[in-house]
């Protein structure tokens, strides 16, 4: 429960925030999302499930409210605020302005950390080795490269200076991927036992977490992190947890649990694994032969498992893949064949035995390379190709353990087949339907508490679709809560749905579309067109150049150069048109004159080609329900919510938007859709 000192200190605490907020203005909207989180997260609703889903409209200022409503309490109970993000762009808005900002004007103390993965960091060991031995670089080209070695050097130098903390984030000067690759810490090679790398840029990061107060994390790792046992974070009974942007957090899961792996032309990298150990031999001591002995017949175990099921794809591969143009073949039901389901345990089993030998092995040929590296020099590939090899069993070791899990009646997996070309490899894949239980077992169970937050929580209107995702369904003190944004869209903006001669599924709509557009692409406006394929943006941008506009089109140039270049024009006066697919309807973040002017050309439905979706609609059929009601359209109603959401970004910004999708009027579902986007002044011309 909230103390009466507590909640005076919040209320105290907000008092001065605003106070140094310029242009502040009251909002009703923030001081309920501060009053509910605080309860949330103090028990007041629920001692044992302190869970809330919030959606929070553009310019609530949610990011000041979660804050004021968990960090007081957070610190009074000595549990760490862990804020999840699944942006980049919203890390760094924490971590750079938001939470520096509340330190200094809240009368809190606390220290806070950005939580990055092991990849992002340098490992300074490396760095030096490479430095005095450019043999050990994988590739000869960096090995003989006289600016490859200077930049290392400055690298060093700006480390040792304390002028870089040596990660990825903060370099003061472009590093490419190859070279990158040489130096970052690896779990393998960068290991806190051995004393040269304790001073690694991994290691003190990690160190920093046992003294800061709020930790910023991507979902990614957090989610890797209470898969692999809290190995980086604290324990969740220990933790406080503010998911932002929690729309992706399902999606997120998913990912981390899906897996991938060749399946043909094995015989390639393990022959080469192979002949590898036979180097290892003079380079390792005896201590470790027996494991190289044991790797070898595992390997040897793991392709003779896996013979029977290359030798029936002669059998199969007519039937999955008739014709050569093909790419792809999924599972119905997530139903193999019956020599394949019969050897995908033993697969999981030989190659979960052959990666742990391997780790061994790493470890071993690392503290020989630390204790020695004389010895090593003259193979400066091993550590490397040893690493790979870690690599692909794992990837093995996954795919086939899912593979091994029964399926059901109704299927919980999505499992396919890939491949570029005919004559390319075939890669397996599997992709759980849902990570709702992993979820709840994982956090939502174990977790001191809980606030998830969004601009798009709710779809067509309800709770029910992020609850069913996210595995909350059976939490009943599960607080839903929705606040609106403090926005005029009736005075500010504007949606006009113009008649159009076809639906978009008509063949001649790029046509339409090329008839329609000069209307609305104002010449004295930032205008954003969003497109639902690619191939249409092209065609459209093509006829719409040969009448003389000039257009900034996604792929043409990186995102950023784009929106650098788009910036430039506005603000100098100019007109601006960016043309760009559905990557551009998130996390665009264009306020004011930079974009007045929003076109929507189709509602973004997605095909359900996808292997995981058309495995999702089969599940949903298979249980009785409809795919479309239950999958694509709030799919699409979030997405649509999320495109509009790119035009007020600030309280003073005006302008409108035009949907040219006729589906919207002519639809049943049509005004379930419109309904579920903010009040802005409609013009509907039908």
């Amino acid at each position: 429960m909230l103390s009466e000192p507590l909640k005076q200190q919040i209320r105290q605490c907000h008092q001065q925030l605003k106070q140094q907020l310029p242009g502040y203005r009251a909002r009703p909207a923030q001081n309920k999302l501060i009053a509910e989180i605080s309860k949330i997260v103090a028990g007041e609703y629920h001692r044992q499930q302190r869970l809330g889903l919030i959606e929070a409209g553009t310019g609530t200022g949610k990011s000041l409210a979660y804050l004021l409503g968990t960090l007081p309490y957070a610190l009074a109970q000595k549990k760490k605020l862990v804020i999840a993000t699944a942006t980049v762009a919203l890390q760094e808005q924490l971590v750079n302005k938001e939470l520096p900002f509340f330190l200094k004007h809240s009368g809190l103390h606390f220290d806070y950390t950005l939580v990055k993965g092991r990849q992002r960091y340098a490992c300074i060991g490396r760095l030096q080795q490479l430095i005095g031995q450019p043999v050990l670089f994988t590739s000869p080209e960096l090995s003989q490269d006289q600016a490859t070695q200077s930049l290392l050097k400055r690298l060093l130098s700006a480390w040792q200076q304390r002028h870089w903390l040596g990660d990825r984030d903060t370099l003061a000067e472009g590093l490419p991927d190859t070279v990158w690759q040489q130096i970052q810490a690896d779990a393998h090679i960068c290991h806190k036992q051995h004393r040269q790398h304790l001073g690694c840029p991994f290691h003190l990061a990690r160190a920093e977490i046992a003294d800061s107060q709020v930790l910023v994390v991507n979902h990614s790792l957090l989610l890797s992190d209470l898969l692999a046992g809290n190995s980086v974070l604290p324990a969740p009974d220990e933790c406080i947890y503010v998911i932002d942007e929690a729309h992706h957090l399902a999606d997120c899961g998913r990912e981390l649990l899906s897996a991938s792996a060749q399946l043909t032309e094995q015989n390639v990298w393990l022959e080469k694994a192979r002949k590898q150990l036979q180097l290892l031999q003079g380079l390792l001591p005896e201590r470790s032969l027996k494991d190289l002995l044991k790797l070898d017949d595992l390997l040897s175990d793991f392709a003779a498992t896996l013979k029977p099921l290359e030798r029936s794809l002669r059998d199969y591969l007519p039937q999955w893949f008739p014709q050569a143009s093909q790419t792809e073949y999924r599972f119905v039901h997530a139903a193999l064949p019956k020599l394949w389901q019969q050897q995908a345990e033993p697969l999981a089993e030989s190659s979960s035995k052959a990666l742990n030998c391997c780790d061994r092995l790493l470890t071993e040929l690392q503290q020989q390379l630390n204790e020695q590296p004389k010895r090593l020099r003259s193979q400066p590939q091993l550590i490397g190709d040893l690493a790979l090899l870690r690599q692909r069993l794992e990837h093995q070791q996954q795919l086939w353990q899912l593979y091994a899990q029964p399926q059901k009646d109704i299927a919980n997996q999505a499992r396919w087949l890939s491949r570029e070309t005919a004559q390319s490899p075939l890669y397996l894949h599997a992709s759980p339907l849902s990570v709702s239980h992993k979820l709840s077992q994982l956090l939502f169970q174990p977790a001191f508490a809980v606030v998830l937050c969004s601009a798009t929580l709710r779809l067509l209107n309800s709770f029910e679709h992020a609850k069913r995702e996210l595995g909350l369904l059976d939490f009943a003190a599960l607080q839903c809560l929705q606040v609106d944004s403090p926005f005029a869209y009736a005075e500010q903006a504007e949606m006009i749905l113009p008649t159009t001669r076809c639906e978009p599924t008509a063949a001649d709509f790029s046509q339409e579309l090329i008839r329609l557009l000069p209307r609305y692409l104002d010449a004295k406006k930032g205008s954003l067109v969003l497109f639902a394929s690619y191939w249409q943006m092209q065609e459209v941008a093509a006829a719409l150049r040969q009448q003389g506009f000039s257009l900034l089109v996604q792929g043409e140039a990186s995102r950023q150069a784009l929106l650098d270049l788009h910036k430039s024009r506005v603000q100098g006066g100019g007109a601006s048109i960016l043309f760009g697919t559905q990557s551009f309807s998130e996390g665009l973040d264009l306020p004011g004159d930079l974009l007045t002017n929003l076109i929507i050309t189709k509602l973004p439905f997605a095909v359900p080609t996808s292997p995981l979706e058309a495995a999702q609609s089969e599940a949903i059929s298979a249980r009785g329900g409809n795919a479309f009601v239950q999958l694509s359209l709030p799919a699409t109603a979030k997405k649509l919510v999320q495109a509009c959401g790119r035009l007020l970004r600030q309280e003073q910004d005006r302008g409108r938007i035009v949907i040219l999708d006729r589906r919207l009027v002519s639809k049943s579902y049509g005004k379930a859709m419109l309904d579920t986007l903010p009040p802005f002044r409609r013009i509907i011309e039908y």
